[in-house]
């Protein structure tokens, strides 16, 4: 007897690539599958900027193929009060944060879980995302992604072990490449539908026009480190540090044809700060201060060596973690890192296992 036969998986239906395929291989393994679409926001407010609607048009010619049914649930209210008004909030504070990992921590692995284990009464949830977790000495472990390019452990790590006994990720041992074959394959209509970039409601290149709709543009001025006013921004929750593109400062008299990239921001004076070069030592950080700490399993003791991301996709660093006290640590890295930017997240890994995480509060400059 096939034990799987009898346990039921709620995957997290998108319209996308992975989360069909993710389908698939569930009913493959002789899971009981069924399918839920979250609405987690309402178009009505983005004029256009928000694809739900054909995301669920995509996700019922999936379940339909696969002939497994779709529940569908609103959670635009839950977003809105969990997600987006710290989304704002930070914003206005000049951070640079990232929804889709509160997203992950308030939604899909708080709201979306618990719906399915107790309204649906699944034994698991699946989502998509390109992550593995396994089972060592009675602990759930999370892993990246066997594809290191699409590896999406850095948005998971606000999850706990507990969580991760009720999860899945079926294409976590997959290549991205492996995927759309399969979907391919199966002759999925969505085989070769572009992955989902940007933020999660907005896409890509929208955002500065988006948050217009919900944040008064202040004006201010661009100032060099020296302190020469060499500009003008339209409001400095539009940029963030490394930042080189749509500062409009280009070929100024009597300066080196060098790119200009956001160093500071001065929410005080409501002043942008650039300096010269990519790799300008201004941008440069020796560590960083981080709260909202996440360990996925037992706390660590510390001082504790490990790697680190500061960003999505970034190549891990090294570091040491230092315990300020119950709500802030201190990491050094052991070589400078660039545009390290507060708002973001800091993720921490051991080998393959993503140990944990939390929000970068401020940074330790070089200079």
């Amino acid at each position: 007897m096939n034990i799987k036969k009898n346990k039921k998986v709620i995957i997290a239906m998108s319209g996308g690539v992975d989360s069909s395929v993710s389908a698939w291989i569930l009913k493959k393994r002789q899971y009981q599958v069924e399918g839920l679409f979250m609405k987690n926001w309402e178009e009505d407010d983005l004029e256009g900027y928000c694809n739900s609607a054909q995301d669920l048009f995509d996700a019922e010619q999936v379940c339909q193929k696969l002939d497994i049914c779709l529940h569908k649930i609103n959670f635009s209210l839950e977003y809105w009060e969990y997600v987006f008004k710290n989304f704002l909030n930070e914003y206005q504070k000049g951070k640079t944060p990232n929804p889709d990992i509160l997203c992950n921590k308030e939604i899909k692995f708080n709201m979306f879980l618990k719906y399915s284990i107790q309204e649906l009464k699944a034994d698991y949830i699946a989502t998509g995302h390109y992550a593995r977790i396994k089972k060592i000495n009675g602990k759930y472990l999370l892993l990246k992604g066997i594809d290191r390019n699409k590896d999406q452990s850095y948005f998971l790590y606000t999850l706990n072990s507990i969580q991760l006994k009720k999860i899945l990720f079926p294409i976590g041992y997959l290549e991205k490449n492996q995927v759309r074959n399969i979907a391919k394959k199966i002759d999925l209509k969505i085989a070769e539908k572009k992955d989902s970039t940007g933020i999660c409601f907005i896409g890509p290149k929208k955002i500065k026009n988006f948050l217009s709709l919900y944040l008064p543009e202040k004006k201010g001025d661009i100032v060099t480190i020296f302190g020469q006013v060499i500009g003008k921004h339209n409001g400095i929750f539009h940029y963030t540090l490394g930042q080189r593109k749509g500062l409009g400062i280009g070929g100024i008299k009597g300066r080196y044809n060098i790119p200009w990239y956001v160093v500071e921001k001065n929410i005080e004076k409501n002043t942008l700060i650039v300096a010269q070069g990519s790799y300008n030592q201004h941008l440069m950080s020796i560590g960083l201060i981080a709260k909202n700490i996440n360990w996925i399993n037992n706390k660590l003791s510390f001082p504790l060596s490990c790697m680190a991301k500061t960003r999505y996709r970034q190549k891990d660093v090294a570091c040491k973690i230092e315990s300020l006290n119950n709500r802030y640590i201190k990491i050094l890295f052991d070589s400078p890192v660039i545009a390290v930017t507060p708002g973001q997240s800091v993720v921490f890994y051991l080998s393959e296992t993503c140990i944990g995480g939390g929000i970068i509060q401020s940074r330790l400059p070089l200079l």
